[in-house]
């Protein structure tokens, strides 16, 4: 019951700083977003309590930690404008290092990690190719959208690659929310550089996130 109520005040959190955002009320979103990703912090916790703090757990749960000192940050850069790029891409870099963690979480059980890579760097390709078509955005985030994109699709390929191996219910799960964290970004990207920014993209781009990092959380609890 717990667990449900979490994922509850998580995704009303997430709602209230959509609208508080779209508003302009940008210190109150901050606020609403911090509260959303405490939800999925507690919740990693809760789930890494059940399990006994299995090294796993502990590895999903600092990549959830990290995830939510990104989330302040990136809606940090509407409060403080004229640090706004600088405070992005430090909210990139953190992003990229709970990728890195969540990683380090599920390689061990890739059963093959050289071709996964390796698909991974081809898959890489192909989607920033896709995506710079669409959108402008200076060098600096080029190159950082490069490493970014390159790290959750690696983390993506190896969640996938464990599934065809053990189709567990911990490698359900994970995959699960790693492909859902791997489309919010991206539609993130586009909405944010595209030529456009529309608030129901924003609203696609959050909603798919807060599902993803819910359910990377819960995947905790089925670490067998």
């Amino acid at each position: 019951m717990l667990y449900a109520l979490l994922c509850i005040v998580c995704l009303l959190m997430a709602t209230l700083l959509l609208f508080r955002e779209r508003d302009g009320f940008y210190v109150q979103a901050v606020v609403f977003k911090a509260l959303a990703s405490l939800c999925f912090v507690l919740l990693g916790f809760l789930c890494a309590w059940h399990v006994n703090w299995a090294k796993p757990a502990k590895l999903i749960v600092t990549g959830l930690l990290l995830g939510a000192a990104a989330d302040v940050l990136l809606n940090l850069r509407q409060v403080f404008r004229e640090a706004g790029q600088t405070i992005f891409l430090v909210g990139i870099l953190v992003f990229l290092s709970g990728h890195i963690v969540y990683l380090a979480a599920v390689l061990p059980r890739c059963p093959a990690p050289v071709p996964t890579a390796l698909a991974a760097a081809a898959l890489t390709a192909v989607l920033m190719w896709w995506i710079f078509r669409r959108i402008t955005a200076k060098k600096a985030f080029k190159v950082f959208g490069i490493v970014y994109i390159g790290a959750i699709v690696f983390l993506n390929c190896v969640a996938i690659a464990n599934l065809i191996a053990d189709a567990s219910g911990f490698n359900r799960m994970f995959a699960a929310g790693a492909f859902l964290f791997l489309v919010s970004d991206i539609v993130l990207i586009l909405n944010t550089f595209g030529p456009e920014n529309r608030f129901s993209l924003r609203f696609v781009n959050l909603g798919l996130y807060y599902a993803g990092q819910l359910t990377i959380a819960l995947s905790c609890l089925l670490l067998a």
